[in-house]
């Protein structure tokens, strides 16, 4: 193990990237339940006039989007919060959300259940868009120099071991049946109270405590719980270095980030990024595999599912070691391309399957491949390579507006991507590949590396 690497430091990360954990359990968690609570019926040749199934897709588009609303709604005050409690005092109180949404959905049987399922995943969206913000922050924070890229991609693993979780408990036979769906929606709440009593564990940011508030002694503290024995003198002479380019640098309101020529290049590859991550396709694939596997004539779509979220688990390991050895271009490219090739060979497998049979195996084969490409590279870096591309004076404004971008795709492929996958059937990746090859162009020519870079080098860039 690197020195860098202490009980302390991996505590911080760990209990840090919880909030990631919930959400992806959240994610993952709406695919199970899709049938008995609130659904409208799978079969798509079914007659679209019927009023039952419009108002059925809307409530459930609803339940899945509005998640997305609350995490659009609070992407915006994380810079603020963070600044104002500090990185883990934010994460405690923001944690109260997450325990709240959770009881909400827990108790769904005792209501009126759409509306506190709705209400439940609204409140867990408010603390997820919170977390999103926050985790990443705290983590690059606390992270030596050396780690940053590969503690970055554990957000993803953090994301994706929610997914599979939540899609294991969500088999008939554990909690996804009709007695115990709601449970299995408040379950994260669980790791919502571990992660509230681990935070009372972590040592504050050291940059926080230093660049923020000027607390000398106490970030020494802090960065000693961090690192060891090592010798924290060379960090605090970075950060005292930061600190006046971040007193020289003023602060960066969004405003000034849309309307300034300085800034422009940099924002636009921070939300096309963000766009590409949710546009891509990935999230219709994880609110809807189960759907699309019945589709492709799995006889146990379910377990289908769940192998997904098994290949998703193990690719966002490989990309944690992936990320600093061959950079965040390369990989960003390589993912969006292998995507755009996966969903054409999806498309042609659900098309010609009423001829061919075998075309089931294919476009299986495709969905796992779609999955793999997305975790080398338009999972994880979008997250973690805005922080990358700005320095202190912008980086809070940027932070935030690459995060409402994040959720407000998420909130759009939430509430269509019903709609449309009934009107165009098995068409509807095809959509998918032409944003994936707009977004491959873009990267090719817009999208800098990153990696070993100073955030001077990397403006020096643009």
């Amino acid at each position: 193990l690197p020195q860098h690497l202490t009980g302390t430091l991996v505590l911080s990360v760990f209990t840090a990237v919880l909030g990631f954990f919930q959400y992806g359990y959240r994610l993952g968690v709406i695919n199970a339940p899709q049938k008995g609570t609130i659904t409208p019926p799978a079969d798509i040749g079914e007659d679209l006039t019927t009023a039952p199934h419009l108002i059925l897709t809307m409530y459930w588009s609803l339940s899945v989007s509005v998640f997305a609303v609350g995490g659009m709604v609070s992407s915006f005050t994380v810079g603020w919060i963070g600044d104002r409690l500090g990185r883990v005092k934010a994460m405690l109180v923001v944690n109260v959300l997450s325990i709240a949404g959770n009881l909400l959905m827990g108790l769904a049987k005792f209501g009126p259940s759409h509306i506190l399922i709705i209400a439940g995943r609204a409140v867990t969206g408010l603390y997820c868009g919170l977390s999103s913000g926050l985790v990443p922050m705290y983590v690059s924070e606390v992270s030596p120099t050396a780690l940053r890229g590969a503690l970055g991609t554990l957000h993803q693993l953090a994301i994706v071991t929610g997914i599979l979780i939540s899609q294991v408990l969500g088999l008939d036979f554990l909690l996804g049946n009709d007695e115990m769906w709601p449970l299995l929606l408040g379950l994260s709440g669980v790791a919502a109270l571990l992660q509230f009593f681990l935070l009372l564990l972590c040592p504050e940011s050291p940059r926080y405590l230093y660049i923020k508030l000027g607390k000398v002694e106490e970030a020494k503290k802090s960065l000693k719980r961090l690192r060891g024995n090592c010798d924290p003198m060379k960090e605090i002479a970075e950060m005292e270095k930061e600190k006046q380019e971040a007193a020289s640098e003023k602060k960066v309101s969004i405003r000034q980030l849309f309307t300034s020529s300085k800034y422009k290049q940099a924002v636009i590859v921070a939300l096309m990024v963000q766009i590409s991550q949710q546009f891509s396709g990935i999230n219709a694939i994880f609110y809807y595999s189960t759907n699309i596997f019945e589709r492709a004539g799995v006889d146990q779509p379910v377990y289908a599912t769940i192998g997904v979220g098994v290949v998703n688990t193990v690719f966002t390991v490989i990309s944690v070691f992936l990320v600093e050895k061959t950079g965040r271009r390369s990989l960003f490219l390589a993912g969006l391309m292998g995507m755009l090739i996966s969903a054409v060979a999806m498309t042609v497998g659900l098309v010609l399957l009423s001829e061919f049979a075998w075309m089931s195996y294919v476009s299986m084969v495709a969905i796992f491949l779609f999955v793999i490409f997305f975790e080398v590279g338009p999972g994880p870096i979008p997250w973690f390579i805005v922080a990358e591309l700005f320095s202190q004076g912008p980086r809070p404004a940027a932070i935030a507006i690459a995060g409402f971008c994040n959720w407000a795709c998420n909130f759009i492929v939430g509430m269509c991507f019903q709609y449309i996958a009934d009107l165009c059937g098995p068409y509807v990746f095809v959509i998918f590949a032409a944003l994936l090859l707009v977004f491959f162009l873009f990267a090719y020519f817009k999208v800098p590396e990153t990696k070993g870079k100073s955030f001077e080098e990397i403006a020096a860039v643009f």
